[in-house]
Parts: structure tokens; C-alpha cells; sequence
């Protein structure tokens, strides 16, 4: 990828010796480098923040809450829908950038930016809807409602995969709900997020607002760290693996603060006797090699029907066979690397496990190390045929490695479906309408997301996002997913002229 304009497009020129924490300062002297796994090529590096930095951050945050929260929703919302139409405007060489830096396709790239776009819309509309319940009292002369109020500080610790649209399900969100937000993004995609804060720095600035509406954090666990075991944020949002959120959320819990975790997924499609074989392969091929296996989403299982088994086998066999992998800007490829060496070493190892189980490799993924593939970063895609009482099948592997499970009826797929920790996404290929009832039912699927005759993956704005089980149980984006970013109080109110007790009580003096 030899045209970089696109980088000087988001202001990130100035950025090759270094960037800003968010407040435009770097005493630390230590620095991130960020290279592509498209091509290996050093794209720039960007400020390790200090433990002064931070603290110097967290005041100038909390006098922007001061501010921010006092400004009605609805003027929140229009700086949000500022934001979205800046992103608009920055859609091309933004897109182009994620593609670049974490390796998926352009498309994909694209298409991440476009999901910003749209939680801004979903979030200005919401800046008018953040409604309370009113509730009849059981006391004469008085009336009870609930109220939300901001909670303040909101820190947001984002994952590669999802380099900018997972900070904006939550950034977005928390803003119109009067919090300000302090981003540790991921150390793997760190120019991202400086451009992503960039834009934001330039409507903030055009609405006269402070800086410190949005804040950036740069470094490894070390400088997340400053934010969960800080008692002045009072929620973490955090996105990544299952180890990741289980110290999270210890954290976080000492202090009695407040985690929103969206952390790993073993997702499976069951394909019963009725499915339609066309979009079966559709949703399982794009959902187990689309961003090379790297999204929480990503299909790692496939249950199939005896009945269908061989006839899907023979399928994906030759669907692979047509997967072009290259550098993710030529939209002609469907996949490309993955993020770094570790993820790359991460995928052969859980290949040879699977062989080492008693699997057998139907599609056997490897090194691609040709002309095209100097970055070490590219692997073909694998299919195994396990059962699932390999210990293998229980983990979530993070690249292309597609698990295939045979059963007899609907009830053992539930089960073999269910038998992981995770529980984030599940769908099921079905034109039996009994069939999708009763996977969608209190007996059905245990994730947090249930489709039918869609695959895992690629998920809307408009619903809540998130799973049960060893994924956290936390939810961003849509549906009412905001008040996990506001405090509800309840307010009771007496217009009597007697001060009668709850529950019939008497206490007189």
C-alpha cells in the first residue's frame, strides 16, 4: 500500500514522532509504534501516557463534566450529530486507515465507520427520549417518577478488532447522556483513535465546548490500570477477552464502581434439515473468515444436521478453496492478515491442538510467506471436523478456525450450542417455523444475541450488543442499553398538607 494520503486526510502526518494524550502533552517520553500487519510498514508512533499526564486529564475531565451536564440533552445530541456529519465527511480516508492499521477489509473498514455514523443518529434522536417512569403513589396528595442523571467520568477500554466503532457504541451514547468519556484504546491500533479524537477535538472546538468532553489515554494494561482502579470514574466500559474483563471487573468491583463488559465469544450457527443450503454457506463463510476470524462475532461453530452434513461439508470445502487473501485495501480480496505474530502463532497452535485431539483438518489453515505476505501476518483459513467433548471446541480461538459438529435433533444441537462459557452470539438456519420459535425461546439459545437465517456476525446499532455467561453480560449500543450510563433516582413527591407514611405507619408526636 504505497498511497498514504489518506493519513494526512485525519491530521495523522504530524503524529510519526508522537502524539498527544488528549491534552496535547507528552512528558513521558516513551511511545507506542504502530506497525501494519498489511504490509509491516511503521506507520508512526504515539505518546505512552504518564501517570501525571493522566492525572492532569482527569481534573480537566471533571471540570468539563461540570460544564457538559448542565447543557440540555437535545444541544448534547446536535453536537453528536456534528460529529456524525464530520465523520461523513471522513469516511473515505478513516475507513482506509482501519483497514490499514488493524488489517481488515476496506469494506469492513468502511463499514466500521459507517456503524460510527450511525450510532450518532441513533444517538441524537435518543438525547430527546431519555425518559423516566411516573408511578401512582400509595400516599394521598403525592406523586413518584424516576429521573436519570449523568453519572460524570466514563472510561471506555476498546480491543483491536473494532479499532473505532466499539468506543463510539459507548462515547456516543455517554455524551448525550451528559458524561464525558476517557478512551484506552487499543496499544495494537493507537492511530485510530488519535484520529477519531482529532475530529472530535475540531467539533468541540467549533462549538466553543472544553477539551475535555473526550479524552484519550494511550499505553498497555499498565495505563488502563490509572482508569479501573480509579474511584473518580465511576463506570468502565471494557471490551475484549474473557481474561481481560475477569480483571476488569474484579477491579472495578473492589471499589464498588460500576463495569459494562463485552468480552468473548464461541459463537455457533445451527443448520437444521430445512435450512437453505445458499445462505448457510453465505453466513458461515463471511462469519468465520470476515476480519480473518478476529470479530467477538465470528463463527466458530458450525452444528450441522446429519442429514445436511455432508452436502454443507462438501460446500465450504470448495467455498474456501475460492477465498482470495491479500492486502485489504484491494477490494477484490476477502481476507487479510491478522492483527500481529502472537495472533498468528496463537492460530497454528490451536490447529495442532486440534489435531492433537483426535480433530481432522478438512481445510488445514498455514503461514502464507509468498511474494504478498511480507508482514508475517497472513494465514489461510482452516475447517475442522471435532465433537464436542474436545476441550479444544470450549475456547475461543482468534482467527479463521472453523469448528463442524454433527447431531440428530434439535434439542442435542441446543446443547452442544450451549456447552460453552461464552454465550455473546448464535443463530440458527432454519424454514421451519417451529424450529426458530423454539431456538429463540427460555429453552432456546443462551446468548445474548438470537438470529435466524443470519449468520453470527455483523450486528446493527439498533439493538442492545452484548452476551451472558463468560461475555461479561454487559450491553452497548441500541435499545435502552443508555441507562447503563446515567443513575436513576427516584423522587417522591408530597403537595398535601399532611405528611402520611409509607406502608400505613404511624408516628405521631
Amino acid at each position: 500500500m504505497n498511497d498514504k494520503k489518506f493519513l494526512k486526510k485525519l491530521k495523522l502526518k504530524q503524529y510519526n514522532h508522537g502524539t498527544s494524550t488528549g491534552l496535547n502533552s507528552s512528558s513521558a517520553g516513551k511511545y507506542i509504534k504502530s506497525f501494519s500487519p498489511v504490509d509491516g510498514t511503521y506507520i508512526g508512533s504515539v505518546s505512552i501516557t504518564s501517570r501525571k499526564e493522566y492525572e492532569s486529564l482527569i481534573e480537566t475531565a471533571q471540570i468539563a463534566a461540570k460544564e457538559w451536564r448542565n447543557i440540555p440533552a437535545p444541544k448534547r445530541g446536535e453536537i453528536v450529530r456534528q460529529y456524525g456529519e464530520a465523520l461523513r465527511k471522513h469516511k473515505e480516508p478513516l475507513g482506509k486507515l482501519v483497514s490499514y492499521e488493524m488489517g481488515k477489509s476496506l469494506q469492513e473498514g468502511y463499514g466500521e465507520v459507517q456503524e460510527m455514523i450511525d450510532i450518532c443518529d441513533f444517538a441524537t434522536g435518543l438525547s430527546r427520549q431519555l425518559y423516566g417512569l411516573t408511578m401512582h403513589s400509595e400516599r394521598p396528595g403525592h406523586r413518584m417518577y424516576e429521573q436519570w442523571h449523568p453519572l460524570g467520568l466514563v472510561g471506555i477500554i476498546s480491543a483491536f478488532n473494532f479499532p473505532v466503532a466499539v468506543w463510539s457504541w459507548n462515547a456516543m451514547i455517554a455524551m448525550v447522556c451528559g458524561d464525558v468519556c476517557i478512551w484506552k484504546a487499543s496499544e495494537k491500533t493507537p492511530l485510530c483513535s488519535v484520529a477519531c479524537q482529532n475530529i472530535m477535538e475540531d467539533v468541540l472546538k467549533e462549538n466553543n465546548l472544553p477539551e475535555g468532553i473526550s479524552c484519550l489515554i494511550n499505553g498497555n494494561y499498565r495505563v488502563g490500570e490509572f482508569m479501573t482502579k480509579d474511584e473518580r470514574i465511576p463506570l468502565i466500559s471494557a471490551t475484549g477477552s474473557t481474561r481481560m474483563g475477569r480483571i476488569v471487573g474484579k477491579t472495578v468491583a473492589e471499589r464498588l464502581g460500576k463495569s459494562l463488559l463485552e468480552l468473548g465469544g464461541n459463537n455457533a450457527i445451527i443448520v437444521t434439515p430445512e435450512s437453505d443450503s445458499k445462505i448457510v454457506l453465505t453466513g458461515a463463510v463471511f462469519g468465520a473468515v470476515g476480519t480473518a476470524g478476529q470479530r467477538c462475532t465470528s463463527t466458530r461453530r458450525l452444528i450441522i444436521h446429519e442429514s445436511k452434513y455432508d452436502e454443507i461439508k462438501k460446500g465450504l470445502v470448495q467455498a474456501y478453496q475460492q477465498i482470495k487473501i491479500g492486502d485489504p485495501l484491494d477490494q477484490s480480496n476477502h481476507m487479510g492478515p491478522l492483527i500481529d505474530h502472537d495472533s498468528v502463532s496463537n492460530y497454528l497452535h490451536a490447529i495442532e491442538k486440534v489435531k492433537n485431539s483426535g480433530g481432522k483438518m478438512l481445510v488445514e489453515g498455514q503461514l502464507l510467506n509468498s511474494q504478498g505476505y511480507e508482514s508475517g501476518c497472513y494465514v489461510s483459513p482452516s475447517i475442522a471436523e471435532v465433537t464436542n467433548d474436545m476441550p479444544i471446541v470450549q475456547h475461543e480461538t482468534f482467527g479463521p478456525l472453523l469448528y463442524l459438529i454433527k447431531y440428530k435433533d434439535l434439542e442435542e444441537a441446543l446443547a452442544i450450542q450451549n456447552d460453552v462459557p461464552q454465550g455473546l452470539s448464535s443463530a440458527i438456519m432454519t424454514n421451519n417455523l417451529r424450529s426458530a420459535e423454539y431456538f429463540l425461546s427460555a429453552n432456546g439459545s443462551d446468548c445474548g444475541i438470537a438470529n435466524v437465517n443470519i449468520g453470527t456476525s455483523g450486528a446493527e446499532i439498533g439493538g442492545a450488543f452484548g452476551g451472558e455467561k463468560e461475555t461479561g453480560g454487559g450491553r452497548e449500543s441500541g435499545s435502552d442499553a443508555w441507562k447503563a450510563y446515567m443513575r436513576r433516582q427516584t423522587n417522591t413527591i408530597n403537595y398535601g398538607t399532611e405528611l402520611p407514611l409509607a406502608q400505613g405507619i404511624q408516628f405521631d408526636l
